[in-house]
């Protein structure tokens, strides 16, 4: 199969993808996903490989019966095709699963590098940046400087590599490491990894790249751009349900202690000291793994890998570029971030409509329209209330009030579609519809919604039957009532 064919097969092949819903006017129809930039429907491939594991099923770490011997060796091979995905030589680099997403990846580097080297006491962030890929570090580190993003209100973007430059010339030796992300989770500006590892290394600091919001949009390879360590979320690349995945350079994870103890990470424990091994991953995956969600993951990888990132990319891109031209021309529409035209910008469109607070733009998105977008700050707090400022300034709002109040919270962040694989020019012609009909009905579905919480809206009249909301005790129910099978031989 070609890389097109292969291509076009994988974006027709996601789980969920063609799942009805009710919409207000009565009708049933597929959903438009426009969220995986929270979470990215399942790759069906991938899945069935990992659910063709389990009639396998067995713990890693023997050889001595079939199926721990396919446990290992299949667990062994999802390492690998991470290491092949994010262009890593296992010379060189190492890759490990750990807890369920990124986060865990950053609190355990942000741990072991501040122990480490004690006598760097500072580290960089940029203000971009997702909570996970911010608060460990602040958490760990004596001091944390933010690096600013280029631009002023809704353009605020892209990092300020001269001011970055400049913050290293003052801090030098001082600096341990900076975290950046690879592309904005909410705006979708990527930055310059190569340039800024360069700048850092120049003062023998490591570059930590949180790639969650990256990796299933562009092309991604650790040896040309000399990173040190790289984090994602196997659930932002089709791979729902799977640990996350963290890259280091070999010497780097030798150069710290374990983060996490327990079985299958020592060599050999004694009442009196235990010792743990040298071996990589290893050393790095204390306990049972995931091993189900480690395979799914390694099965999404290979067939990306088929495919070339590179042909992702070229496709999103004249995506990225028809929902921005086309959004922009809607008259009440503000959207957030660099042009893409002047910066590269993955498929992470923030938005807001003149006169609706988000959460309502997308409760009704929702269900007029069957469009599943993310509102709110996106865990980005400090790098949405610069986007918001201007806006939030007019409205006698100060956006770094403390303890803001509901109806500050309201005001307080975006509508944002994001894109997948899955996602066609369809979709997002539908997306620019649906918008130019809401703005068109303003005062009509103003009327219509109430607040809830702290910014969520309902409809007065529209409610869905239970039976599309999904519930596992009704699951549950259907298996109890339904006519026991007998299994006995």
């Amino acid at each position: 199969m070609s890389n097109s064919a292969l291509l076009a097969s994988l974006q027709a092949n996601f789980i969920g993808r063609d799942t009805e819903y009710p919409t207000v006017d009565g009708n049933r129809s597929p959903r438009i996903y426009l969220d995986s930039a929270a979470s990215t429907l399942m790759m069906s491939p991938a899945y069935d490989v990992g659910h063709e594991f389990l009639e396998h099923y067995a713990s890693t770490h023997s050889d001595l019966h079939y199926a721990a011997r396919g446990a290992s060796q299949a667990f062994e091979w999802a390492h690998e095709k991470v290491l092949e995905f994010v262009g890593a030589n296992p010379k060189n680099y190492c890759a490990f699963f750990a807890g369920s997403g990124a986060t865990a990846g950053f609190n355990r580097m942000a741990a072991s590098l501040s122990c480490a080297r004690t006598e760097r006491d500072v580290v960089l962030v940029s203000e971009m940046e997702h909570h996970s890929n911010d608060l460990p570090h602040r958490h760990h580190t004596s001091q944390v400087v933010h690096i600013p993003c280029q631009g002023e209100f809704e353009r605020y973007g892209a990092l300020d590599m001269e001011r970055l430059q400049a913050i290293v010339d003052e801090y030098g030796e001082r600096i341990n490491y900076i975290a950046v992300t690879g592309a904005s989770n909410v705006s979708g500006a990527i930055t310059p990894l190569a340039e800024v590892a360069r700048m850092v290394h120049a003062v023998g600091a490591f570059l930590i790249v949180d790639a969650s919001q990256m990796i299933a949009h562009a092309p991604v390879s650790m040896d040309e751009a000399d990173i040190d360590v790289l984090v994602f979320s196997g659930h932002k690349i089709y791979a729902p349900g799977s640990p996350g995945a963290v890259i280091a350079k070999n010497d780097l994870l030798h150069a710290i202690k374990p983060a996490e103890l327990g079985g299958g990470m020592v060599d050999d424990v004694y009442i009196a000291e235990y010792m743990p091994t040298e071996t990589l991953p290893d050393r790095e995956e204390a306990g049972t793994p995931n091993i189900v969600g480690a395979i799914t993951l390694g099965a999404v990888l290979d067939l990306l890998t088929r495919v070339g990132m590179d042909k992702v990319r070229e496709k999103e891109i004249d995506l990225i570029d028809f929902a921005w031209r086309e959004l922009s021309k809607i008259d009440g529409v503000t959207l957030y971030g660099p042009d893409p035209a002047e910066l590269p910008r993955t498929g992470t469109m923030a938005f807001n409509i003149e006169g609706f607070d988000h959460g309502l733009t997308a409760a009704a998105l929702n269900d007029y329209h069957n469009i599943q977008v993310r509102n709110g700050c996106f865990c980005a707090h400090p790098y949405v209330r610069e986007l918001l400022k201007r806006q939030l300034w007019e409205m006698d709002i100060d956006p770094d009030a403390p303890n803001a109040e509901a109806d500050v919270e309201r005001k307080r962040g975006m509508a944002r579609a994001s894109l997948g694989l899955y996602t066609t020019r369809a979709d997002l012609e539908a997306l620019v519809a649906a918008v130019k009909d809401l703005v068109a009905r303003r005062e009509e579905i103003l009327a219509l919604y109430e607040p809830i919480g702290t910014n969520g809206y309902r409809h007065k009249d529209f409610k869905p039957p239970e039976s599309d909301i999904f519930d596992p005790e009704r699951l549950l129910q259907r298996f109890l009532a339904a006519p026991l099978q007998n299994t006995a031989g």
